[in-house]
């Protein structure tokens, strides 16, 4: 028995290892994939934009430094504008198109990508405008006051507001960091709020929405709001030492990808929203954001044998993948 035991505890081991090798290498993927992109598409943008208006190659650094005179370095200023101004500029302008879609039904682009079919068609306008009061409290009242003692870290840290630029292949390091570190921060803040006596008097806020729409991405009890929407976004810029180009890139990316996340649709040629929708739908599934420490803790079992987690990719086509992998359909009672 005592054999067979220690037998059982080593074949358990090993899978634990095939199991952490496998979500490294998922990991490695999918930052690979993501970054081999994100070069491709800047150094295509940066080099038409240097060609058509800066032949000497500079325009980004050139543009930095006008930018930095035209503020005569005054850092608190700099750093409120692109760690706060540019961000909530994206995220508005970005859920503004979608919640006239939400509302109106139109464009049609947009609403047939619906993931949830017959949910929100029409959304609720009086829960649409609560949504938008919380996360509008939460943007100024919350992650505003925030800013000030990720200010002055970073004023000690004496990088952020250099008016050298880092190198594009630096910022490209410090996203992968940045997308590790909430990777794990959210995770386990996001389960720690799912516990029951948490869940009961914070995050259930946010599950009132079982259909999300975007801007429910910031639409939280103010405790979750710290602990799960901001720190693990401001604590990479803040460990790193990042230049405030970085962290405005870097918020409003954080921002937008959240709001894909929520945003009820699964659009052409964006990430995939389809694996945190069904968090909204299941509630027990689905924490992360990566979907690795997912992998590895067994919290995504019950998604991966489900339609969603075969439409749980980048749709390259104009179809939408609820027409291509449509959902079973349901037995007759």
């Amino acid at each position: 028995m005592k054999r067979d035991s220690g037998y059982s505890t080593m074949a358990e081991q090993q899978k634990q290892e095939v199991k952490l090798w496998d979500a490294m290498k998922i990991t490695a993927f999918v930052l690979a994939s993501g970054l081999l992109v994100f070069t491709a598409l800047a150094n295509s943008v940066s080099w038409c934009v240097q060609n058509i208006w800066d032949p000497p190659g500079h325009f980004w650094q050139t543009t930095w430094l006008k930018f930095y005179y035209l503020f005569d370095g005054k850092e608190w200023t700099i750093f409120l504008l692109g760690a706060a101004l540019v961000p909530s500029l994206a995220f508005w302008c970005f859920n503004g198109i979608l919640m006239v879609a939400d509302v109106t039904g139109k464009p049609a682009f947009i609403t047939r990508y619906r993931i949830q079919l017959g949910k929100n068609d029409p959304v609720d306008t009086k829960k649409l405008r609560q949504a938008i009061y919380i996360a509008l409290c939460n943007q100024f009242f919350i992650s505003l006051p925030m800013l000030v003692p990720m200010f002055y870290i970073m004023k000690w840290w004496g990088n952020t507001f250099s008016k050298e630029l880092p190198t594009f292949y630096w910022f490209l390091v410090e996203l992968s960091i940045f997308t590790l570190i909430e990777e794990i921060l959210f995770y386990y803040t996001h389960r720690l709020v799912h516990l029951p006596l948490l869940y009961k008097h914070i995050h259930k806020k946010h599950h009132e929405w079982t259909a999300p729409i975007g801007v429910v991405s910031v639409y939280a009890h103010p405790v979750e709001h710290i602990l799960s929407n901001t720190l693990p976004v401001m604590t990479g810029p803040m460990i790193m030492g990042s230049h405030i180009v970085s962290i405005a890139a870097w918020f409003s990316i954080a921002l937008l990808t959240t709001s894909i996340s929520h945003c009820g649709y699964h659009l052409p040629f964006l990430p995939s929203p389809e694996f945190h929708d069904f968090h909204h739908l299941k509630f027990n599934q689905c924490y992360g954001v990566l979907g690795v420490l997912d992998y590895l803790h067994g919290t995504d079992t019950v998604f991966r044998q489900t339609k969603a987690f075969e439409r749980h990719r980048v749709l390259l086509s104009l179809t939408p993948l609820s027409e291509s992998i449509p959902d079973a359909p349901r037995r007759a009672e």
